[in-house]
């Protein structure tokens, strides 16, 4: 399966962004989606994940309550909403697809990656 995330942008503190993650060449119905971010000279960390029906999510603890995953089967596409946003926010966010089934957060785990999305939080 191909992904390709976009929706990543420039934002002041506060705002809000909302990350598509479309895929192609397989249906997104069977794997796991997760988002994952990387900082300029940090390792890449998970932020959510949503399992194969939508029915049930996890959240870093640095965004839960700020961040929504959420995706359309449907669509073929997997969404991360982002409110609140904070500097620290700051980051290329990449999507993933684990066909793995259990408690997932490690980038290890996820079979597919997209290519990232810039996302700027200015303060």
């Amino acid at each position: 399966v191909q992904l390709q995330a976009y929706g990543g942008g420039l934002v002041q503190a506060g705002g809000s962004l909302r990350l598509s993650c479309a895929a192609s060449g397989r249906t997104l119905r069977g794997y796991t989606v997760g988002w994952f971010r990387q900082a300029p000279g940090k390792e890449r960390e998970f932020v959510a994940r949503i399992y194969r029906s939508g029915s049930a999510t996890y959240y870093a603890d640095s965004v839960k309550g700020r961040f929504t995953i959420s995706r359309d089967n449907a669509k073929n596409t997997a969404y991360l909403q982002m409110n609140s946003l904070k500097p620290e926010d700051t980051a290329v966010y990449y999507c993933a697809a684990s066909s793995i089934v259990g408690f997932i957060t490690a980038p290890s785990e996820y079979n597919y990656w997209g290519q990232g999305t810039q996302v700027t939080v200015s303060s």
